[in-house]
C-alpha cells in the first residue's frame, strides 16, 4: 500500500530562534497597518513589538486586549458593519516570537522566479530572504525552475512544507528532476487576510475566492461568514481577478500586502483557522551554489535517499549512519509508492535525475525515496562519512544541497 509519512525531528518550525538583526543594506517593505481593537494593534493574535524587534503570536504580551483567532478578549466573528474584526474565537495556544527584519542575504542584482502574480506570498519570501532582488512572476513551479535552468533568473523558490499540511505540495518531487541545489531556506509566517473591493461591506460578500489551500486553512471562518467558496490558481491571483472584473459581491483571501499592491480593503485579518500557520521555502540555483558559508555558520544539508524495497531496514540503517556519529536530523520523510495508491489507484515512482551519470544527466524512478536534512555542511568529515555509509546500501543517493540553517519564522507585518 503507497503512503508518504513525514517525521521532522527537529522543531525548526515551531521554536524560531532569536533574530540575528536587519541586514544593514535593506528596508522593511510597507504593509497595510494592523487591525486596530480598542485603540491596539493587533494582527493574528500579536502584540505590539518588543523592545528587541520582536512581534508575539497570539497576544504574548499576555494583556487581553483584542486579538485574532481569539486570543485575548472574545467577540462576534467575523466583520461587523464593514468594519475590520478579528475572527476564530478561542483561547491562547501559542506563545512564541517571530522575526520580523530581512532574511540576512542582500538580493542586490538577483532574479527570483516564483509561481503565482504579484502579492504572492512566494514573493514575499523571495523578497525577505533576498531584500533588494528583482522577483519574476511565472504561471507554474515547473516554469520556475526551468527559468533556472535556462539561466534566465538566478534562483527560484519553493514552498515545500508547512506546518498545516505538511508536504502536501509536493515540490520536493519537481526539485529532483531539475539539476538545481538549494541555497537558502526561509520560514514564513502565513497570515490570511479577507480582501475587497474598496468601499465594499462584509454584508454584501456573496463568494470568496482563492487558491484552494487558503480556502481550506479558512474553512471555519469562512463557515462563520456564511459565504460561497471558489477556488482559483493562486492568493494573489485570486486579488489579481478581483481587481480587474471589479467583483463587489466577491472577496478574496490573500495577505495583507496583496490589499496594497491592489488597492483594496482589508475586511478581516487573521482568517486562518490555526493561529501557527508557517510555511517553508527553499531558494534553488544552478549548482555550484553561489552561496559561500561562513566558517561559523550552522550548516545544513539536504538530500534523497532511493532504494527498491525494505524500506523499514533502510530507513533504521539512514539513521543509524547519522546517529552513529552523533548528527543530528531535522526531516526524515518517507516515500513508498509501490503497490500503488488505495483502492488500485496507481502512484506513479519518483522520478529524479541523476546528474553523476556518464553523458547527459538522466532521469531514474525510484518507488521508495526518503528526503532527509542533517546538521552540518556536506564537507564536514562526519557528514561525508555518514553520506559514504548510506551509499553502499542504498541504490542512489544525492546531495540536494548545503545552505545556512534559519530557524526564524519571518513575519510579513
Amino acid at each position: 500500500m503507497a503512503y508518504t509519512s513525514s517525521l521532522h525531528l527537529s522543531k525548526h518550525l515551531l521554536l524560531p530562534r532569536a533574530h540575528r538583526g536587519r541586514h544593514p543594506s535593506s528596508r522593511s517593505p510597507s504593509f497595510v497597518p494592523a487591525a486596530r481593537v480598542n485603540g491596539a494593534p493587533h494582527v493574528n493574535g500579536q502584540a505590539s513589538k518588543s523592545p528587541n524587534g520582536k512581534v508575539q503570536i497570539n497576544g504574548g504580551d499576555g494583556k487581553k486586549s483584542g486579538a485574532v483567532n481569539g486570543h485575548g478578549k472574545k467577540g462576534p466573528p467575523g466583520v461587523l458593519n464593514g468594519k475590520t474584526h478579528l475572527v476564530n474565537g478561542g483561547h491562547d495556544r501559542i506563545h512564541l516570537s517571530v522575526s520580523t527584519g530581512p532574511g540576512g542575504q542582500d538580493g542586490a542584482g538577483l532574479r527570483v522566479a516564483y509561481q503565482g502574480a504579484p502579492g504572492a506570498y512566494s514573493e514575499f519570501a523571495a523578497k525577505t530572504a533576498l531584500p533588494g532582488c528583482e522577483t519574476v512572476p511565472c504561471r507554474a513551479f515547473a516554469d520556475a525552475l526551468a527559468a533556472v535552468d535556462r539561466g534566465v533568473v538566478d534562483r527560484a523558490i519553493l514552498p515545500v512544507e508547512s506546518t498545516m499540511e505538511g508536504t502536501a505540495l509536493r515540490n520536493y518531487d519537481l526539485l529532483l528532476r531539475h539539476d538545481l541545489v538549494v541555497a537558502q531556506e526561509i520560514n514564513l509566517f502565513v497570515h490570511y487576510c479577507l480582501l475587497a473591493m474598496p468601499g465594499v461591506r462584509a454584508a454584501e460578500v456573496r463568494r470568496v475566492i482563492s487558491h484552494p489551500m487558503a480556502l481550506a486553512h479558512c474553512g471555519r471562518a469562512l463557515a462563520r461568514l456564511g459565504v460561497d467558496r471558489q477556488p482559483v490558481e493562486d492568493t494573489a491571483g485570486a486579488v489579481e481577478m478581483l481587481r480587474s472584473n471589479m467583483m463587489l459581491d466577491t472577496a478574496a483571501i490573500a495577505s495583507p500586502r496583496a490589499a496594497d499592491l491592489y488597492g483594496l480593503d482589508v475586511l478581516a485579518h487573521g482568517l486562518q483557522d490555526e493561529s501557527w500557520n508557517v510555511t517553508r521555502f527553499l531558494l534553488l540555483s544552478r549548482p555550484p551554489s553561489p552561496v559561500e558559508l561562513p566558517a561559523d555558520a550552522d550548516a545544513k544539508t539536504s538530500m534523497v535517499v532511493a532504494h527498491r524495497g525494505g524500506s523499514m531496514a533502510v530507513v533504521l540503517k539512514v539513521l543509524s549512519a547519522f546517529s552513529s556519529r552523533g548528527i543530528n536530523m531535522s526531516k526524515l520523510e518517507i516515500i513508498n509508492n509501490e503497490g500503488g495508491g488505495g483502492a488500485g489507484e496507481l502512484r506513479p515512482p519518483v522520478m529524479i535525475l541523476d546528474t553523476g551519470a556518464r553523458g547527459a544527466p538522466t532521469l531514474r524512478s525510484f518507488p521508495h525515496v526518503l528526503y532527509v536534512d542533517c546538521e552540518g555542511a556536506a564537507d564536514d568529515p562526519l557528514v561525508r562519512d555518514a553520506i559514504k555509509e548510506i551509499e553502499k546500501f542504498a541504490v542512489f543517493v544525492r546531495v540536494l544541497g548545503c545552505y545556512a540553517a534559519d530557524t526564524n519564522v519571518y513575519d510579513l507585518q
